[in-house]
């Protein structure tokens, strides 16, 4: 990770990959849990394990609300890596929650294919999105990012469909700082599928976004 202070309010985009770029998702249920994962590791509250969280919902119910470490703008989750953008909420919110997610995650992971050791290929690269114009483009790459791998959906997870919804209040990330720039979700998806173009001819643009 960078060396830098990580400001709460700003943007950020998280890149991690496997150890020697191994799958970490191998399949559904993998994607499942880290998605799972996501949003029950997203709390200023100690959770324990998702399994005793579990437990802890059944008796007790879902709390009324909880202050989240940081919000998702969108995410990508591809076999071998994933992508987040997400704006830091509380102080040293982003990094409880990537040790979080990445120790909970890298538990499950290893106890269901019986491996020990790490799982991901070391600190999460982090990037500070220092624009409107970077945070505009960085939603179309991380959201189409399956394209951008030509991957199947099977084999991939992303943000993208909460984009083209019609009511912007649902899902699980907080798309209006992309969205409010647009009519509708349909210029947004013409603005992206624009955008994603100059991003797979221009390589130097694909290496903009992640560095």
């Amino acid at each position: 990770m960078k060396r830098f202070k990580i400001a709460t309010g700003e943007y950020y985009h998280i890149l991690n990959r496997g150890f020697e770029k191994m799958e970490i998702f191998r399949d559904s249920q993998d994607i499942g849990r880290f998605a799972l994962s996501m949003g029950e590791f997203n709390s200023i509250e100690p959770i324990g394990s998702i399994f005793e969280n579990s437990f802890r919902k059944a008796k007790l119910g879902p709390p009324r609300s909880k202050q989240e470490l940081v919000e998702f703008v969108c995410f990508c989750l591809n076999p071998n890596h994933f992508h987040f953008l997400v704006r830091q909420a509380v102080d040293d919110g982003l990094k409880k929650f990537m040790q979080k997610l990445g120790g909970g995650y890298t538990k499950y992971f290893n106890l269901k294919y019986r491996r020990s050791g790490y799982l991901f290929q070391g600190p999460y690269k982090l990037v500070h999105v220092n624009s409107n114009e970077y945070l505009l483009h960085l939603s179309v790459y991380i959201n189409l990012n399956f394209k951008v791998h030509k991957l199947g959906p099977r084999r991939s997870k992303s943000s993208w469909e909460e984009y083209l919804a019609e009511n912007r209040g649902k899902g699980f990330c907080r798309k209006n700082i992309v969205l409010d720039q647009f009519k509708n979700a349909k210029e947004y998806k013409d603005f992206a599928e624009y955008s994603l173009e100059s991003i797979i001819a221009r390589k130097d643009m694909e290496k903009y976004l992640i560095e």
